[in-house]
């Protein structure tokens, strides 16, 4: 296994609709792995294949609460069937280190997959794994978090995210 690059906002890669996976086989399998590792050394919830440079439908998850054991959802293909109970919860994301927002979106979905066996699921989740789905297939069709923010607050982000960034190189 090895740690991939994530990719940081603005990259281009980060607003490209993902392909749709076509076949699991053992290509895919590593790359699932790979995503996995570099998710957790992040340390992040959740992470999309765009993240890091690969435009395919391709999600990890692993909302388990710390000093609990990983419960990683490798997630191909995955689709929102229904939602439910608006929310508005401060998120983050690997792909734009160091800003965080509070973002509307639903306490409560329904999600078809397949696995990395090829087997159909659907799943219902609540809180952050609802959270967590929403905002990993959001990557999938070139969304980011910052782009669910009023325009007030777009303003905002990109002044205090070109700071982090600044901050960022000097520390390099």
């Amino acid at each position: 296994m090895a740690l991939l690059k994530i990719y940081h906002y603005p990259d281009p890669v980060l607003k490209q609709v993902a392909a749709p996976v076509t076949g699991i086989d053992d290509d895919l399998r590593r790359l699932a792995a790979d995503m996995a590792e570099t998710m957790y050394a992040a340390p992040g919830v959740g992470l999309a294949a765009p993240q890091v440079g690969v435009s395919k439908r391709l999600v990890v998850i692993d909302c388990a609460p710390k000093g609990e054991p990983p419960q990683l959802l490798t997630v191909i293909n995955p689709e929102i069937l229904s939602r439910e109970e608006d929310c508005c919860e401060e998120e983050g994301c690997l792909s734009v280190p160091g800003y965080y927002a509070r973002v509307e979106r639903q306490a409560r979905v329904r999600v078809r997959y397949l696995d990395l066996d090829g087997n159909t699921v659907e799943r219902e989740s609540t809180g952050l794994e609802a959270i967590c789905f929403q905002h990993e297939i959001d990557h999938l069709d070139g969304i980011l978090f910052v782009d669910h923010l009023s325009p007030l607050k777009k303003g905002l982000f990109r002044k205090k995210y070109k700071k982090i960034l600044e901050q960022m190189q000097e520390q390099l």
